[in-house]
């Protein structure tokens, strides 16, 4: 009897996940009634605890780029040489995650979570030590280092803390964390280096610090989902494995498109402001409040706008108004105009980033940490080498026109990807529902 209940319990997991489609990773193998106990008492506690980390997380990844300006003149840099400093944590950052996300699988997720946000309030701290642009290079990938460490635990954490039909709930959450760093962390950043422009490291390090101790006080123990320890020598089986699927390597490609013509206008949306509208740094925060603002109603928003279009129609009508707006971005001339275009940008863009997340996930939902890690490694190595591109079609071609060009073509191709994989896997779960 004992096996026949704990059979209904997984065939009832595995339900869940068919029916909510492929944005559910695997089987949620625990019993109803664990499920039931750790859905009431845990998941907004959880949620609220990822949404600050990213929070945190986010603000550090952004404050750079308002700050641009400020940075080339007190490090007495040029144009080209101060997009490397954003590139510094995409490179920490892209390396490191490669390596991290396949180990953790193997470990307690809460253990590498606190490593990994230790490390980088440390790093992030001692960026406002300094006036040096090599060591300020090394710190930046230091911190780019343990944030890689630590925010793919969170993407990989939520499908076991979490019940399946809150799992995009609980991802829009982890998102709306990164939308508010840029609503309200990026711009409050940006108003204290308008006094001193160390102030905003010293001032996420501390945060940092203490939201770590709240995460080892309050986050439960998320061991491994198997027995089977990770290790250096096993990465390059594991990668193998990962990439065997034809539809895994055009997802994690349409992937990269997208966030490499993301990060490209956002690393050199702080210098296109400051020179061709004359933006200080308190104004460029106001600005990027804006856009802030968005994309925290965009992660709001996507799991209604999910459940009455569908996956593959909010996908691509998310794109195609990045489009359009960025259209408006390279004509406008009122930096106000403009400012709502960037807003609505970021709108779609919330909406869009938890549901490639989750198409993500579905590929391999028993290497969830190897996943999560490798779609945050692709994320920075898009923003490297975006931020590399942007900083020679801005010194040399048209300036932040050329940039948002080279954008949209991305996010074109992106959209040709996903579209493809997406019609893909609805035909097959039709076929699949035929078949039952």
């Amino acid at each position: 009897m004992q096996f026949l209940n704990n059979r209904r319990s997984l065939t009832c997991g595995s339900r869940a996940s068919h029916d909510r489609g492929f944005i559910i990773g695997g089987p949620f193998t625990m019993s109803n009634t664990t499920n039931q106990q750790l859905t009431a008492s845990l998941s907004s506690p959880i949620m609220a605890l990822f949404f600050v980390t990213m929070f945190i997380i986010g603000t550090d990844t952004f404050i750079v780029s308002p700050m641009l300006p400020t940075l080339r003149k007190v490090l007495h840099i040029s144009i080209e040489q101060s997009g490397w400093l954003i590139s510094a944590y995409a490179l920490g950052y892209a390396l490191f995650a490669l390596i991290a996300g396949p180990l953790s699988d193997g470990l307690d997720r809460k253990l590498c979570l606190l490593g990994g946000m230790i490390g980088f309030s440390l790093f992030t701290a001692l960026c406002g030590s300094t006036t040096s642009f090599s060591l300020l290079f090394a710190y930046r990938t230091l911190a780019g280092i343990c944030a890689a460490i630590a925010t793919p635990q969170v993407w990989a954490s939520i499908p076991q803390l979490v019940a399946p039909q809150k799992i995009v709930k609980a991802m829009g959450a982890a998102t709306a964390g990164l939308a508010v760093s840029q609503c309200l962390g990026v711009p409050l950043g940006s108003l204290l280096a308008a006094s001193n422009w160390r102030f905003p490291f010293y001032a996420i390090g501390i945060t940092a610090l203490l939201i770590t101790i709240v995460l080892a006080l309050k986050l439960p123990s998320i061991p491994p989902t198997t027995k089977n320890r990770s290790s250096l020598g096993s990465l390059k089986q594991q990668y193998r494995t990962l990439f065997s699927r034809r539809s895994t390597v055009t997802a994690f490609l349409g992937y990269f498109l997208y966030q490499l013509g993301t990060f490209s206008t956002f690393s050199y949306l702080g210098n296109w402001l400051a020179d061709d509208f004359s933006l200080n740094v308190q104004q460029t925060g106001l600005f990027i409040l804006g856009f802030g603002i968005g994309n925290l109603a965009g992660s709001i928003l996507v799991s209604k706008v999910e459940r009455t279009l569908g996956i593959r129609r909010t996908v691509t009508s998310s794109l195609l108004g990045m489009i359009a707006m960025y259209v408006i971005v390279i004509t406008g001339k009122d930096v106000i105009f403009i400012s709502v275009a960037y807003a609505l940008i970021a709108l779609f863009g919330g909406m869009l980033f938890p549901l490639l997340m989750g198409t993500l996930q579905k590929e391999q939902p028993y290497a969830r940490g190897t996943v999560a890690a490798l779609a945050n490694s692709t994320m920075y190595f898009a923003t490297m080498l975006g931020s590399a591109l942007a900083g020679e079609l801005y010194a040399r071609f048209a300036g932040f026109s050329s940039i948002v060009i080279g954008t949209m073509l991305c996010y074109t191709a992106s959209l040709i990807i996903f579209r493809g994989l997406l019609h893909n896997r609805r035909t097959v779960i039709d076929q699949a529902n035929g078949a039952a």
